[in-house]
């Protein structure tokens, strides 16, 4: 271990005046916010639900960590960026870590990352699927009152591996291989849930069986809430459009043109491209045109609404399909069927800045689990979020931006009698947002 009064060599004079470095601050921390996660944490019950699904084989007698500790200890270091199970070897002895885990900042250590790594390894498939409730169960937490309706989109993420991990394919459109994972957020972008599957196009029964599970959870807590369904075209399987019909869930799907949908705007394909032609200046056109019709494998007929585009290099059409019975084909495609492209920004503070991707266990089990871990720590940066003044930049902010201002932030920490002093840099940017976010906390719903 490296002496900690040595002082850092190769730093240059300031001032005429010599600079000297060393590591012995004493009781410091670089993430200071993860006190406000934690009572965002306590407040959503995150870890205690996500505990409450797992039998643990240890002799309590011997336990030192429990479950829903080591939850949550994992919770803020994904939600702070530290996603390695590793990174415990430093942060286990971070005084801010230890309080925002009920710890006296000379208390004992936390967990390791051996303890992480067998929790990541305990859960079955059963208590994967009980976890998989009981995501669904907080997510409809979150709303104050139950809701006469909801908007779930639906879409699934290419997630690349190296190594001989469970389920892992080849994908020869991305020439990797990897998983290709199912992820569900609402309108509003609250995490629903997520499954780990091969990296491959999902089948129509495999979806119709996902849904079928995703929409008992909700129903148990909502009997009366619709649910509306927004997918691209990988979802709109004959089994998915029946299901939906049969289970009373509305739904608007993209379509994969084909000969028989493009022989109903041949005509109007033309007249648009015409009409650019003619006003080059005007800017792309785009026309719609409604019409029943459907592919051999369906039942029966749809609603089909064909979106017209034309533009300098030609025309481009897009097809969806849906069984809402109100609004024309610009407000069903513009209003409603276009909003999903939000879900891909989900998934970029979901996959990217919370490195839901690190799916680097062996097993499908610890794999998924890891999904479920990181769709926690999307809960309480999302939550966060949520308490920003309307119409601020910050209701908008990314989760880096959230974590760069709010939560990395260098504290030194005392341990006194009966006090525990947290001393923040005078300097520190954002001072104003943080109160009022801590103010806020109790107005969480939960």
């Amino acid at each position: 271990m490296v002496d900690p009064t040595i002082p850092l060599p190769g730093l240059s004079p300031v001032s005429g005046k010599t600079v000297v470095a060393r590591f012995d601050g004493g009781e410091l921390s670089s993430a200071a916010g993860v006190l406000a996660l934690r009572e965002i944490e306590a407040r959503l019950g995150v870890a205690t639900r996500l505990a409450a699904c797992l039998d643990d084989p240890r002799a309590p007698g011997q336990t030192i960590h429990g479950l829903a500790e080591i939850i949550r200890f994992r919770l803020l270091m994904i939600a702070a960026g530290y996603e390695d199970g590793n990174d415990a070897t430093g942060l286990r002895l971070d005084p801010v870590f230890k309080m925002a885990l009920d710890q006296a900042p000379s208390g004992r250590a936390l967990c390791s990352q051996s303890t992480i790594s067998r929790l990541e390894n305990l859960p079955g498939k059963r208590a994967l699927l009980r976890i998989g409730r009981a995501m669904v169960d907080l997510y409809c937490a979150s709303f104050r009152q139950v809701p006469k309706r909801i908007t779930l989109d639906i879409d699934d993420t290419f997630d690349a591996v190296h190594g001989g991990q469970q389920l892992r394919l080849f994908n020869a459109h991305y020439d990797e291989y990897g998983f290709q994972p199912i992820v569900v957020f609402d309108g509003e972008g609250r995490f629903v849930t997520a499954v780990l599957r091969p990296a491959k196009r999902p089948k129509g029964v495999e979806i119709r069986t996902f849904l079928r599970r995703l929409l008992r959870a909700i129903r148990a807590n909502w009997p009366q809430t619709s649910v509306l369904l927004r997918a691209d075209s990988h979802y709109c399987a004959p089994e998915v459009l029946d299901w939906c019909r049969g289970e009373g869930v509305d739904y608007i799907f993209g379509v994969a043109p084909t000969p028989t949908l493009r022989a109903h705007i041949l005509a109007l394909e033309a007249r648009t491209q015409k009409r650019f032609d003619d006003t080059p200046d005007g800017g792309k056109l785009r026309r719609f045109k409604e019409f029943l019709d459907g592919a051999a494998s369906w039942s029966r007929v749809e609603r089909i609404v064909a979106c017209v585009e034309a533009g300098p290099d030609g025309t481009d059409t897009r097809f969806i399909v849906t069984n809402l019975t109100g609004g024309d084909g610009r407000s069903l495609y513009q209003g409603i069927y276009c909003q999903r492209r939000q879900a891909e920004n989900h998934i970029k503070s979901w996959k990217t800045h919370l490195a839901a991707d690190r799916t680097s266990c062996h097993a499908a089990t610890a794999n998924q689990f890891r999904l479920f871990l990181h769709a926690g720590a999307y809960w309480l940066l999302w939550s966060l979020r949520g308490l920003m003044p309307k119409h601020s930049v910050w209701r908008v902010a990314q989760f880096d931006t959230l974590r760069l201002r709010l939560i990395k932030m260098a504290a030194r920490v005392i341990e006194m009698k009966t006090m525990i002093k947290v001393h923040l840099p005078t300097a520190t940017p954002c001072q104003d947002i943080l109160r009022l976010a801590l103010g806020r906390i109790p107005r969480l719903v939960t």
